[in-house]
């Protein structure tokens, strides 16, 4: 009966499910869906999937568990719900000889989970909250879900990293110094795990483009030493028209932007401010 209820009105159903059992301190799926049933029932029984499917039980578990979720927590079961059922969909390709009703097993999830993420999709469309509205930015290009991320920017309600980022990449189309300055932020407040070395190429890509190519040179360096990335010494070279000194110097200031940044005291060090200060 609630699996059922799940299925069929994904958000409001959980939601209202939800609402109706207190905390417990499950801590793992196993005794997640021991304890909580209607969480897991509607899910596939065998071992494929694995991590898509114990990170969607937790999910669901937290959502349980707050009685007000959030916009970003609905978001993060979006995406959760999103990767389960891709996996899903594969592993329902998969024809289990000896156990035909496993590859059943994986057919029927396969068919509530793409349903969940219908409805669950079908009902964020229109929300007015940050996390819900980039979703459907970025996953259908809702021009009206995508204004209302650039306006909640330009207010000043925008700190989450990754939102930030996608930003910078949208205005590096249109407006160099708005992306400039979103990625110089990313440097400012992104932890270390939070981190991605593309923005660096972000940064270099722009810099090339307003014919800075000091600064081409650092930012570009900076992400080959944070990744297994590779970049011509020959074309390095000629960004600084072949200056061993100069060369020299832009490496060693790329190592120790790379060195604050991977220490996550960047925002506080004082390559940032040279680096400000040149801009």
């Amino acid at each position: 009966m609630r699996a059922n209820f799940v299925i069929i009105t994904p958000l409001l159903s959980l939601f209202a499910i939800f609402g109706l059992f207190g905390c417990d301190n499950a801590v793992n799926t196993d005794t997640i869906c021991k304890n909580n049933p209607e969480l897991c029932d509607d899910l596939h029984r065998d071992s494929w999937c694995r991590y898509e499917k114990s990170d969607l039980i937790q999910k669901r578990y937290a959502l349980k568990n707050s009685p007000s979720p959030s916009g970003k927590q609905i978001y993060q079961h979006l995406i959760n719900l999103e990767k389960y059922s891709k996996c899903i969909e594969l592993a329902a390709g998969v024809q289990h000889i000896l156990h035909p009703e496993r590859t059943n097993d994986r057919v029927r999830a396969f068919g509530i989970s793409a349903q969940n993420l219908a409805e669950l999709r079908d009902s964020t469309k229109n929300s007015k909250d940050l996390y819900l509205s980039f979703y459907h930015w970025v996953r259908f290009g809702d021009q009206q879900a995508q204004a209302r991320v650039i306006k909640m920017e330009r207010a000043g309600e925008v700190k989450d990293p990754l939102i930030l980022a996608h930003l910078a990449a949208y205005y590096q189309k249109s407006d160099l110094n708005k992306a400039k300055s979103l990625y110089l932020t990313l440097l400012d407040i992104a932890s270390r795990e939070e981190f991605d070395p593309n923005w660096l190429l972000g940064l270099a890509s722009i810099y090339h483009q307003e014919n800075n190519l000091e600064k081409t040179y650092l930012f570009s360096k900076a992400n080959v030493l944070m990744t297994s990335n590779t970049a011509s010494a020959q074309k390095m070279s000629a960004l600084v028209k072949d200056d061993p000194k100069l060369e020299a110097f832009l490496t060693e200031q790329a190592e120790t932007l790379v060195n604050h940044l991977n220490d996550g005291d960047y925002a506080s060090s004082e390559i940032r401010q040279q680096l400000n200060a040149s801009n």
